[in-house]
């Protein structure tokens, strides 16, 4: 089952006095896929990067509750946050798989927060996850692609590997960010269905930062929308009318 996610007045700045999310409060629970849209450097990838903890918020909390149990990601240091962040999968928009590792190798890695560091050094790991890597591949579409090294696969095939990756943590929470940025039309509809499909086969809600806003509507059961650092539009699909994504976005040139 996955995770409920609750955000109270997050504020990040890099500079002082120059919030780059402003008191963004948000309850992110159950099922379906959350798109979240807005123009670049409105925070998007900010707001993803401060639920994982890559980067350190100002000020707010990030409650994290699952089966009965509840943390605070902005406050965890140690061997806490290690073990958080094992129950947040992530997707990255440049893939950030090892080039020279092959598929499986890289699969692994989103074991090594459940395993010991002379363990991963050596790489060993439980048969139980090796065969559990193999179901992922076969899921993802890459069955039979185990020993290919990652620098040999396409943009889509990189990044299905990024989404088996992340589910090897067998995570309550699912994060993508721009997972479909770098990818053809076609494969970025098949990211998002393997998103949207294994959100549902896994019952984890699904968190996706995204330019594309008609692929947000096509798949996200809510959508975020966040213009200069607030959230503007929390809402349905059906809700985008030509007003809300002017004030997401500004102007309507770009409306054609």
């Amino acid at each position: 089952m996955g995770a409920s996610l609750q955000i109270k007045n997050l504020v990040k700045e890099y500079r002082t006095n120059q919030p780059v999310l402003k008191d963004i409060s948000l309850d992110l629970t159950g099922e379906g896929l959350t798109a979240i849209i807005g123009p670049s450097g409105t925070g998007k990838s900010t707001l993803l990067r401060c639920i994982n903890r890559l980067i350190e918020p100002t000020q707010g909390t990030i409650l994290l509750e699952d089966g009965g149990s509840v943390v605070d990601l902005a406050r965890v240091r140690g061997a806490q946050l290690r073990y958080a962040r094992r129950r947040i999968g992530m997707v990255f928009q440049e893939y950030n798989l090892v080039e020279r590792l092959t598929v499986m190798e890289n699969l692994l890695t989103g074991r090594l927060g459940y395993t010991s560091a002379f363990n991963a050094w050596r790489r060993r790991f439980e048969p139980d996850d090796i065969q559990y890597a193999f179901q992922l591949l076969d899921t993802v579409g890459l069955a039979g692609f185990a020993d290919q090294r990652a620098d040999a696969l396409s943009g889509g095939q990189r990044q299905r590997v990024g989404i088996a990756r992340a589910l090897m943590q067998r995570p309550q929470l699912l994060l993508a960010d721009e997972p479909t940025s770098s990818l053809d039309p076609k494969t970025s509809v098949e990211i998002m269905e393997l998103l949207t499909e294994q959100g549902r086969a896994f019952n984890i809600p699904v968190i996706v930062n995204i330019h594309d806003v008609e692929l947000a509507r096509r798949y996200a059961t809510r959508i975020i929308g966040m213009s200069g650092g607030n959230v503007v539009y929390d809402g349905q699909a059906s809700g985008l009318s030509t007003e809300v994504l002017k004030t997401i976005y500004g102007g309507e040139s770009w409306l054609g």
